[in-house]
């Protein structure tokens, strides 16, 4: 039976504090309250995930509403009169509304039934009709999870709440609406959204609606008769980025027990059972290892050393940081070599996670989110996450230093948070994970950072090229690269501190042959 009120549950949420913030996002819309002047029967609900978010009091940018009683050519002219709307056709039945003076997009929808016309799983593969008259609970009815088939009533500020989604938000139970395996053949990337919604909220699935939606994921892969997926692999990499980044270790656990590895990511599935030399990793193999890895992401020592969330690239990047290992392995047994030894799975490794990148499209997100995956980057954070265990680090040119952990043009801070990860599930014999090395860099950057007044970056050249050339009356040519080197090197180091001191440096050296610095 339909359930309409308004109910107080056991969790952070209360009828005070839903109406207070459907009051505010009615105040924050002049077309809500005009609407109630010129439609005295009309009707607006606030439905899908901001009814949830709100009951589960956080934060939401989405405001999708359902508009009850009122013809579609009526809705049409009030919303035209309001703002930019934009009808998104038959396949779809809304309204993309920006209102007045306002950026955000909202969807504003009439009620509306849909029946899958092919079962193929395209989520353009509906019927829709709408009719203004509909009862709330019969749109709700086609929604995917119970716990976004609810509706808040705008005007009487109650909710409508047929499919018992607030018992299941108070469990914190994802249930699909009806028959699980109607719901996820009727639209596959509801799979996706499935496995995001159990890591982004910390759920659990519904018995019934985990064993459908396992069955099912293989039909992530489906393709229709012109070669195309079904799912287009731009909602995979949507789906799968978000549930990286809001639970790192449950998407790794839910996505191996559905199968979306398999289906997905088989590569990562060598790395089960793949070995390691126990007395650098005791911890286990190259999976446990990964996993442990991506424990550090949420862990307090990440948030303590960082001091602000990590993104979908540096997430990945822990991810595939050593995908190479099983394609690389040699054991004394079989190689001869004398311990197990995983030669070039940093550079097999990042051209691994260039050709995953490419097959899900994990760089089609905005430039701008925190999304968004830049190929490039993500492998080169790849191929160089042993750079500590190459060298000692008190060794290593300054001016090294700066070249990959304070340019710009490369992701030094996300190698940083990449190497931490790492070297926190790097757990030897003693069980103390080796981090000796990671401090003295942090320390060795700071210092460089100081240079630069504090700022993330190493400070100016003392001098310019220009300025050489000038000093040392030389033509332009491979010296002057080599004075910049060197003179770069003495001031990152602290040897050289002011632009005096470098002007009497270069004088000192010009007469002497200058060997060429190392790269």
């Amino acid at each position: 039976m339909p359930s309409r009120g308004l109910y107080v549950l056991s969790m952070s949420y209360s009828v005070d504090n839903l109406s207070k913030k459907a009051k505010q996002l009615k105040a924050s819309h002049r077309f809500l309250r005009d609407f109630e002047n010129r439609f005295d029967k009309g009707e607006v609900y606030l439905v899908g995930g901001a009814v949830r978010d709100f009951l589960l009091g956080r934060n939401t940018q989405d405001a999708d509403f359902l508009i009850r009683n009122v013809a579609a050519s009526h809705l049409h002219n009030f919303l035209s009169q309001h703002g930019k709307a934009n009808f998104v056709g038959k396949n779809f039945g809304v309204y993309k509304f920006i209102p007045s003076g306002e950026i955000d997009e909202i969807d504003v929808a009439l009620p509306r039934t849909e029946r899958s016309f092919s079962y193929q799983g395209g989520y353009r593969d509906f019927e829709i009709e709408t009719n203004p008259n509909l009862p709330v609970e019969e749109d709700l009815k086609r929604r995917d999870f119970t716990v976004n088939a609810i509706a808040l009533d705008m005007k009487r500020f109650c909710l409508i709440d047929p499919f018992n989604g607030l018992q299941d938000l108070e469990s914190k139970v994802l249930r699909a609406v009806g028959e699980p395996h109607v719901r996820f053949s009727e639209d596959h990337s509801r799979l996706m959204r499935g496995l995001r919604f159990v890591c982004q909220f910390d759920f659990s699935f519904d018995p019934e609606t985990q064993k459908a939606l396992f069955e099912k994921i293989a039909f992530l892969n489906a393709k229709r008769e012109d070669g195309t997926f079904v799912v287009p692999r731009e909602t995979i990499a949507k789906e799968f980025l978000k549930a990286l980044c809001y639970n790192p270790v449950r998407m790794f656990d839910l996505w191996d027990q559905s199968g979306a590895f398999l289906e997905l990511i088989p590569e990562l599935l060598k790395m089960k059972g793949c070995p390691q030399p126990a007395r650098f990793h005791s911890e286990g193999d190259v999976w446990t290892h990964t996993r442990l890895a991506l424990e550090q992401l949420t862990s307090a020592g990440f948030k303590q050393e960082f001091q602000e969330d990590f993104d979908a690239e540096v997430a990945l990047a822990v991810l595939l940081h050593d995908v190479a290992k099983p394609n690389t392995i040699q054991t004394p047994e079989k190689d001869g070599v004398d311990r197990i030894r995983f030669n070039g799975h940093d550079h097999v490794g990042a051209e691994i996670a260039r050709d995953i990148v490419k097959r899900l499209k994990l760089s089609s997100l905005p430039r701008s989110s925190r999304y968004y995956i830049d190929e490039d980057g993500l492998a080169w954070l790849i191929e160089k996450h042993l750079i500590l265990v190459s060298g000692d680090v008190n060794e290593m040119r300054s001016a090294t230093i700066e070249k990959y952990f304070l340019n710009p043009q490369t992701p030094g801070q996300n190698l940083m948070r990449l190497i931490f990860c790492d070297g926190n599930a790097t757990i030897p014999i003693s069980k103390i994970p080796e981090m000796r090395h990671y401090y003295q860099l942090k320390a060795r950057l700071e210092k460089m950072k100081q240079m630069g007044q504090g700022k993330a970056k190493a400070p100016a050249p003392f001098l310019s090229g220009r300025e050489i050339m000038a000093l040392l009356e030389i033509t332009p040519g491979p010296l002057v690269g080599k004075y910049l080197s060197i003179l770069r090197e003495e001031q990152l180091s602290g040897r050289v501190t002011h632009r005096d001191e470098a002007i009497s440096f270069l004088k000192n050296q010009s007469s002497i042959k200058l060997p060429l610095p190392p790269l």
